[in-house]
């Protein structure tokens, strides 16, 4: 793409990366690619506000060269030392061997046990501040939003914030703003993105943006490591964030099931058409046929999450497993949750089921639905009046 100015004498100078669709190994999917995200400040002091994933350091320090001559480079600042932020800082480094790196105290020692090296480094803590020139630098630590290192920079006279990993989306685009691209598009990669990687941190996200807000930072730009940088939507960003962190749920349920030989598919069905009795919306989602980080976005904006597994050594279908495990670690905010499933000679599913959600601090607002091999009219009916009372703890 090359450099793109985003405001005065300041560059996205990062890079977009089309053909990616796993992130963090295979833990995330990224089915529209990402961007690693960049900032060069054109200033007395010419500074970079973070660097891209290692593969792409060529075209990184070619889209630098566009606007100015990349051994120029005075000052480094590393928001967050993950690998896809960090990766091409030392091709920088052996460019600038005498620029000055700015980082949390963390960042420091995160940064020498990834690249051994000894740079000039500069701890940064929340308050401080640089000026280049025209232009100043405020520091913001953001510990475990989402690694203990991670801090945001924040530029005044331009009312521009880099929040590294905060606000982002995993979003690959010809374009660079928010305002380019389809709104519903962006705003569900962000809150997909928010509720596979920020969920555990809900409360030190209210925490932070009240910290911002009584710093009294006026923020009219906001530009993340990945994805579209929000120059017309900044306050819509914030205020969704301040919602999924809330636990600010949606009056619907998620069903999530899979199937040996269709009787929990029976059930799962059954379930759904008696929530949808009582007015409320559900999605159903098969997990062998579905993507596990799609259906964790759609449930961080539903009130039950309704899970259900046939017996099979005594278990769960290992397909569930892996969600059950997310989470598990994600722990979402003012969830009820329901187990069911079908069972052959021996049960366990249901329970197993029930024991993960409790374990994920989702309420279990009853006992699960287990029923023997293939359910009968008289089943199914227990279903759907299983379906009728999650539907009624819904509008609760």
């Amino acid at each position: 793409m090359g450099a793109v100015k985003i405001c005065d004498n300041i560059y996205w100078v990062g890079v977009v990366d089309w053909d990616i669709r796993y992130f963090h190994g295979p833990a995330y999917s990224a089915h529209r690619g990402t961007t690693y995200n960049a900032f060069l400040i054109v200033d007395d002091k010419i500074t970079l506000v973070d660097t891209v994933y290692t593969p792409f350091a060529d075209e990184f320090i070619e889209n630098i060269r566009q606007v100015v001559d990349p051994t120029k480079i005075d000052y480094v600042v590393v928001n967050h030392v993950e690998m896809d932020h960090s990766g091409s800082l030392p091709a920088i480094m052996e460019l600038n061997p005498k620029a000055k790196v700015f980082c949390s105290k963390k960042g420091m020692e995160g940064l020498k046990k990834h690249y051994f090296a000894q740079w000039d480094f500069n701890v940064v803590k929340t308050g401080d501040r640089i000026s280049l020139g025209e232009n100043t630098l405020t520091f913001i630590e953001a510990p475990m939003l989402h690694w203990p290192d991670s801090m945001f920079t924040y530029i005044a006279e331009q009312s521009l914030l880099m929040p590294n990993d905060a606000f982002g989306q995993h979003l690959a685009s010809s374009f660079i703003f928010d305002d380019q691209v389809d709104e519903n598009i962006l705003m569900e990669e962000a809150a997909k993105y928010y509720a596979n990687i920020l969920t555990p941190f809900s409360s030190l996200v209210l925490k932070k943006i009240d910290q911002i807000t009584k710093m009294g930072i006026d923020i009219k730009m906001i530009a993340p490591s990945h994805g579209m940088i929000w120059r017309k939507n900044a306050a819509k960003i914030i205020n969704a964030y301040i919602e999924w962190a809330s636990g600010r749920a949606g009056k619907k349920a998620i069903i999530v099931y899979d199937t040996m030989w269709g009787s929990t598919e029976k059930m799962a069905r059954a379930i759904g058409r008696g929530i949808a009795d009582q007015g409320v919306e559900y999605k159903i989602f098969k997990l062998s046929k579905s993507d596990r980080n799609d259906i964790i976005k759609e449930i961080q904006d539903a009130r039950a999450v309704v899970i259900g597994s046939p017996v099979i050594n005594r278990g769960i279908l290992s397909v569930l497993s892996p969600l059950l495990d997310d989470l598990k670690g994600l722990r979402p905010v003012n969830k009820v949750g329901v187990s069911f499933g079908s069972y052959g000679w021996s049960g366990g599913a249901v329970e197993a089921i029930q024991q993960g959600l409790k374990e994920a601090g989702i309420e279990v607002m009853e006992d699960g639905l287990a029923i023997n091999w293939v359910p009968d009219g008289r089943e199914i009916q227990a279903c759907v009046e299983l379906g009728n009372r999650i539907a009624q703890r819904i509008k609760e």
